[in-house]
C-alpha cells in the first residue's frame, strides 16, 4: 500500500459527530496499509466568522493580522481531528503550517505555496502516525503565518501530496464527485468517472465549487492524481479506494484508458461577476495598458474583455469582467485614473452571470459555440459578452436567467442521463 493524503472541507468538520465520522474513515484508511496524511479546513462557516471579526476589529486591517485570525479555524479542526483520532487508537498528531514548514510568499491572504518541508511528516507517517494538518496556512520568509485565499485547503491538500510522493490526493466533499452540471439545477446531470486536468481547470475557473483553481494547477503541474469523493458516507462504505468517485487525471492516462472522449464534460455557472463598462475611450495605442495595468497592479483579475470597433471621432468603448468582490476597489481605482485613461463615463453591473461549456472535445468539433449561442437565442437569452479558449466557451447573461441558461445548454449538447446513458 501506498501513501494518502486526505482532505476534509468545512461541512465535512462541522461539529463533533462529523469530526468523529472523519476519524473513522481515516482510521480505516490506515487500517487497510496506507500511510495517512489529512488536511483539513476550518468548520463550515468559522473562517466568515474570523473574517467579520477582522473587519469589526479594524475595516483597514493589516493583512498580516488578518492571516494570524483567519487562520486559526483550521488550527482548531485539526487539533480536535488528531484528539479523535487518539480517542479510536488510532496514533496521531496535527502539524501545523509553521511547522513542517508550508513554505509561502509573503503575499498575505492570498499567498502562494513555495515548498512543503516533508522531512519530519514522513518520519512521522512512517513510524505509524496518522498526520493532521491544517490548510490554508503556511510560513512566510519573515516567519509570519500566511493564509492562501478562499478555497486554499484543496491546495494545500495537493502540495502535500505532491510534497511526500503521495500515490493520490482524496478529496473528501459534501458531493460525491464532478457532474456534468450543477445538480441542484439540473436533475438529470451525470457524475464522470474521469476529468482531465485540463478541463477540471477550466471548469474551477470558470465556477464550478468542487475545487480551488490553484489546487488543479498545482495537480496538473506535479502530476498529482486527484479524486474527489464525499465524506457524508456510511461507516461500513467501501474505502475511497472503491468508491467511485471522480478522479482527475492528464490527458495520457485518460487515453490509456480507451474512454470515449465526450464533445462537452461540463457546464459551470458563476454569478460572482461584475461587468465594467468604460465609455469614449480614445482610441489610440496604449489606453488599454492604461485600463489594465492599475487594475493588475492591485491583483484584481480581469475575466472577458470586449473593445468595440472605433468611432469616427478616435473612440471606442470597453466592456469586461472582474470577480463581483473587486468591483468596488475596481471602480475606485478606474475613477483615480479617469484623466490618464480618457474615458467618458464608467458603467457597472453585478447583476450577470457567466456560463461556460467546457470540454477536451472542443479541440477536434467544430460548432460548438454555434450549439451554444442558438440554444440560448431560442430560449431569448440576451449574450452580453464572450470569451473562449481552446476548451471552453463563456458568455455573459443576466443574473436571472442563469439556471434557465444551464438546463438549455445541458440539453442542447445531449448531457442529460437519459439521453447519455
Amino acid at each position: 500500500m501506498g501513501r494518502i493524503v486526505m482532505k476534509f472541507g468545512g461541512t465535512s468538520m462541522a461539529g463533533s459527530e462529523r469530526i468523529r465520522r472523519v476519524a473513522n474513515i481515516v482510521r480505516r484508511q490506515q487500517a487497510a496499509g496506507h500511510e495517512v496524511a489529512v488536511v483539513v479546513s476550518a468548520m463550515a462557516g468559522e473562517t466568515d466568522r474570523l473574517v467579520g471579526f477582522a473587519r469589526e476589529a479594524n475595516p483597514l486591517y493589516d493583512p498580516a493580522e488578518y492571516d494570524v485570525v483567519v487562520a486559526a479555524g483550521e488550527q482548531i479542526t485539526s487539533g480536535l481531528l488528531a484528539m479523535t483520532l487518539q480517542a479510536l487508537g488510532a496514533p496521531a498528531r496535527s502539524w501545523l503550517g509553521w511547522q513542517l514548514p508550508i513554505q509561502t510568499d509573503g503575499a498575505h491572504a492570498k499567498a502562494r505555496i513555495e515548498a512543503v518541508n516533508s522531512d519530519a511528516l514522513l518520519a512521522s507517517m512512517a513510524a505509524g502516525e496518522i498526520a493532521v494538518i491544517p490548510g490554508f496556512q503556511g510560513l512566510s520568509p519573515q516567519g509570519r503565518v500566511t493564509t492562501l485565499g478562499r478555497g486554499g485547503s484543496d491546495t494545500s491538500a495537493v502540495a502535500v501530496a505532491a510534497a511526500i510522493g503521495a500515490e493520490r490526493c482524496d478529496i473528501y466533499t459534501d458531493v460525491d464527485g464532478v457532474y456534468t452540471t450543477d445538480p441542484r439545477i439540473v436533475a438529470k446531470a451525470r457524475k464522470l468517472k474521469y476529468v482531465t486536468y485540463e478541463e477540471m481547470l477550466e471548469l474551477a475557473s470558470v465556477g464550478s465549487k468542487v475545487l480551488q483553481t490553484r489546487s488543479v494547477s498545482l495537480a496538473m503541474k506535479e502530476g498529482v492524481r486527484v479524486q474527489v469523493l464525499s465524506s457524508f458516507i456510511d461507516d461500513d462504505s467501501p474505502l475511497a479506494d472503491e468508491i467511485p468517485g471522480t478522479m482527475i487525471v492528464s490527458d495520457d492516462e485518460l487515453e490509456g484508458l480507451d474512454m470515449e472522449r465526450q464533445l462537452i464534460t461540463g457546464i459551470a455557472a458563476d454569478k460572482n461577476e461584475a461587468k465594467v463598462i468604460l465609455t469614449r475611450v480614445p482610441d489610440r495605442p496604449g489606453a488599454v495598458a492604461t485600463i489594465f495595468g492599475p487594475l493588475a497592479n492591485a491583483n484584481i483579475n480581469v475575466d472577458m474583455i470586449i473593445q468595440n470597433v472605433g468611432r469616427d471621432k478616435g473612440e471606442t468603448d470597453v466592456t469586461f469582467t472582474v470577480p463581483a468582490a473587486d468591483l468596488l476597489r475596481a471602480q475606485t481605482l478606474l475613477e483615480a485614473q479617469k484623466d490618464a485613461i480618457g474615458y467618458n463615463r464608467i458603467i457597472t453591473d453585478s447583476k450577470v452571470a457567466k456560463i461556460s461549456v467546457v470540454g477536451v472535445g472542443m479541440k477536434s468539433h467544430a460548432g460548438v459555440a454555434a450549439t451554444m449561442f442558438r440554444a440560448l437565442a431560442d430560449r431569448g437569452i440576451n449574450i452580453q459578452a464572450i470569451s473562449t479558449s481552446e476548451i471552453k466557451v463563456s458568455v455573459l447573461i443576466d443574473e436571472d436567467e442563469t439556471e434557465l441558461a444551464v438546463r438549455v445548454l445541458h440539453t442542447a449538447y445531449g448531457m442529460d442521463a437519459d439521453e447519455a446513458g
